[in-house]
């Protein structure tokens, strides 16, 4: 299943959340040196990119090796000191705005332009941005906690995405999500309840992040499992003004 748009309109243009998205592009296309047909480079990755290891690891970084594989100080055999780099809490916010190829920010785009524009509309802009940047921070750190040794860089929207999924589902129910479901050759379009477009995304977050090693690469499911259930738990004490009156009824009802 993929969602495609919802039926909310926003009462306020969504500055914040166009403003992310352009953000996450231009690092795409200009810090990571992207592009349409090719990937971000790996130093940029391993450079901005959050790395459990480091964080785990106070004043140990991580570099590439000449046969591209991440070494980290203080790993046995591993000498010589790693390239400069970011500050390592720095790396907690910067690989928000990261992605690995151009299906991951299309992707994490589309997702923050659907349900993000209406969580912006709940609550005042300078909250959205702090709601944002904190589910975020919340998902990169539930991923540090389930594999607190590994090497593989985190990049990534979607634990933060995550966040507003989950605030979402608490703010808008009952909202209608076009949705796209592909059935082995063949594609539909289909409209649901957010609920359960947003509680079939997370089941199989769950179920996924269940069958995955940890400690490898791969998607970071726990951080889109912590990202969810920071949004789920927490909205309330962001969302100040939601949208109260967004469920118009199909049938007339006596």
């Amino acid at each position: 299943m993929f969602p495609l748009k919802d039926n909310i309109a926003t009462r306020t243009t969504p500055y914040v959340t166009i403003a992310l998205i352009l953000i996450n592009v231009l690092v795409y296309f200009f810090v990571q040196h992207a592009g349409i047909f090719h990937g971000p480079t790996d130093n940029s990755v391993v450079k901005f990119g959050l790395i459990p290891y480091e964080l785990t690891h106070p004043g140990k970084h991580c570099g590439l090796d000449p046969s591209g594989a991440v070494l980290c100080e203080g790993q046995p055999g591993v000498s010589g000191s790693a390239p400069s780099q970011p500050n390592t809490y720095v790396t907690i916010f910067t690989s928000m705005f990261m992605h690995g190829g151009l299906l991951h920010i299309a992707g994490n785009m589309l997702f923050l332009w659907i349900f993000g524009n209406n969580i912006e509309d709940s609550m005042k802009k300078w909250k959205f941005v702090i709601f944002y940047l904190a589910a975020g921070v919340v998902a990169n750190l539930a991923q540090v906690a389930v594999s607190p040794d590994s090497t593989a860089p985190g990049v990534g929207a979607s634990g933060a995405i995550a966040g507003v999924l989950g605030a979402y589902a608490v703010l808008y129910p009952r909202a209608r999500v076009v949705t796209a479901v592909i059935l082995i050759f063949f594609i539909t379009l289909i409209e649901l309840p957010a609920l359960a477009v947003l509680g079939i995304w997370f089941v199989l977050q769950v179920v996924t992040a269940s069958l995955q090693p940890l400690g490898g690469g791969g998607v970071a499911y726990f951080a889109h499992i912590g990202g969810f259930l920071f949004g789920l738990v927490l909205i309330k004490l962001f969302a100040d003004h939601p949208n109260t009156d967004y469920f118009q009824p199909r049938f007339p009802v006596y």
